[in-house]
């Protein structure tokens, strides 16, 4: 994994480290990671399987064994969890909380984390999420930390939800990601904060080219 370049995108939901990373990760033909799809198909799988947040034995099993895919080209990021295509189902708030929840239980991180890790592939690796740069690579080469206002995060989902044809209401939106925020950023496993080597971009006032020519820039490659 040393001789492996790394690249990790760090942030809360909506700060839109997933569409830079993808991005990149296709620009450089770099393998991809999206951290935050493992928790959340774990927390579907979950749910798909009847087992309860309080049943911690039975969801580290289900981690160790999760048969996840990911499939990133030109019409995006698919996500198969036991063959079936699941890219839709994981990306509610609903589904967002449930992950941040079972994401709070540190032996099913520990279950998780080296299966992060397998993803370190060459020619390089550009992985997302909030605990890439501090914990599962922590001696990345290149690090970020991508946030945003609540109200500017809420305001893009808001945005993608209707563009999608699914109703959904603004300040339950806000509500929602705000109280993600506070159990992400208090837990005390992996907590969400930035790496102290990453560089830290604010995308409020951005739109996603001027954010990615920042990363890009930095990362120089």
């Amino acid at each position: 994994m040393a001789d492996i370049p790394v690249l990790t995108i760090d942030g809360p939901s909506g700060s839109g480290k997933g569409t830079i990373a993808q991005m990149i990760a296709r620009e450089l033909g770099w393998h991809y990671l999206d951290s935050g799809a493992i928790y959340r198909v774990l927390a579907f799988a979950s749910l798909k399987h009847q087992i309860p947040a309080s049943d911690e034995k039975s969801l580290v099993q289900l981690a160790q064994t999760l048969d996840l895919q990911f499939h990133l080209d030109d019409d995006g990021l698919s996500v198969l969890l036991e063959g079936e295509e699941v890219s839709q189902q994981i990306r509610t708030e609903k589904a967002g909380n449930a992950a941040s929840k079972v994401a709070a239980i540190p032996a099913v991180r520990a279950a998780l984390l080296q299966r992060q890790r397998d993803f370190c592939q060459l020619p390089g690796l550009v992985t997302d999420g909030r605990d890439m740069g501090t914990v599962v690579f922590p001696d990345a080469p290149f690090k970020v930390f991508l946030t945003a206002s609540a109200e500017e995060r809420a305001l893009r989902r808001y945005k993608q939800l209707k563009e999608k044809g699914i109703e959904s209401n603004l300040s339950d939106l806000i509500a929602e990601i705000s109280e993600r925020d506070k159990r992400d950023s208090e837990r005390k496993v992996a907590p969400l904060l930035p790496a102290t080597d990453a560089l830290i971009l604010d995308s409020t006032e951005l739109g996603i080219t001027a954010v990615y020519e920042k990363v890009r820039s930095y990362c120089a490659i």
